[in-house]
């Protein structure tokens, strides 16, 4: 029979200086609480509105069959299960467990006759993980490519080398973080990419293969003058976006926005020409990743 849910199917790793723990007492052979036991309960559950409950396990005494006294035990975690839920959260995937007559027991019967709520206060909850024994999965190794052969319209091949490190860099970047994308250059006064962008576009192309879980906004900016009445910061970041998805990446996985000159890198007007490329820029800000 499919058991519900409730307790976290090991407490080994529970160490009893990592985690708390609440204890409900129970009459013999009832699975219902009686009222100063659920006093004490609802006691403790206005206390740790901001806890987390990591398991919930159902006990009984020794007298009766073990298969009658676990499911007397399960009983009990399903009452007191039904009494917490909603009013303080529970890991999602922790699983029912009674231990019933197989359990330990006290010598004195009215102290087996219980359920534990084992629990992590606010203030522990970011060593969730580290209680349960729960080691996160490594990231898989990404091998990135050096580079890319392209056969160009005239039938000609081009080979492009690839800025690896740069691709790592986004590769690894967290949610938040911006990357200029040194190098996209387009045509006086247009959205049109001039040639030498391809390698930095296929740059890109390729770290959105490699990363399925990327999510990035793109994010044009001009130069030179306040306000961008020709949208060139728009049309140029959109650019960008066509390249991506017509080669295949996901539109869910890629936006884009045009800021003008609202966040320049140097002060407007600039004074050099060095200044004004730096503000004429595309950046990926991450999404997700």
């Amino acid at each position: 029979m499919k058991k519900l849910i409730f307790a976290i199917a090991c407490l080994i790793s529970l160490t009893a200086s990592a985690q708390e723990q609440f204890a409900v007492y129970f009459d013999s052979n009832k699975h219902e609480l009686k009222k100063a036991e659920q006093d004490r309960l609802n006691t403790w559950i206005a206390q740790n509105q901001t806890s987390k409950i990591l398991a919930i396990n159902g006990y009984t005494d020794e007298d009766g069959s073990i298969g009658l006294n676990d499911t007397l035990a399960q009983r009990r975690v399903n009452h007191i299960f039904n009494l917490v839920k909603g009013k303080v959260k529970a890991r999602e995937d922790f699983k029912t467990r009674s231990f019933g007559k197989l359990h330990k027991h006290s010598p004195v019967k009215a102290e087996n006759r219980k359920v534990v709520i084992y629990y992590l206060p606010e203030k522990e909850l970011h060593r969730e993980n580290e209680v349960l024994g729960i080691k996160p999965e490594p990231k898989p190794v990404v091998k990135y490519p050096a580079g890319v052969v392209l056969t160009n319209p005239n039938g000609t091949r081009e080979e492009i080398k690839f800025d690896v490190e740069f691709m790592k860099k986004v590769g690894d970047a967290k949610p938040g973080e911006k990357l200029v994308l040194h190098n996209i250059n387009f045509f006086e006064n247009t959205f049109a990419t001039t040639p030498d962008s391809r390698p930095k576009m296929y740059e890109l192309l390729e770290i959105m293969k490699l990363h399925k879980n990327l999510k990035i906004k793109l994010q044009g900016h001009i130069c030179c003058q306040k306000g961008d009445p020709r949208k060139l910061s728009y049309e140029r970041a959109k650019a960008i976006m066509l390249f991506l998805t017509r080669n295949g990446i996901e539109k869910s996985r890629v936006t884009f926005e045009g800021l003008g000159t609202t966040q320049p890198i140097y002060p407007l007007p600039e004074k050099t020409e060095e200044e004004r490329a730096e503000n004429r820029r595309v950046e990926i800000l991450v999404i997700e990743n």
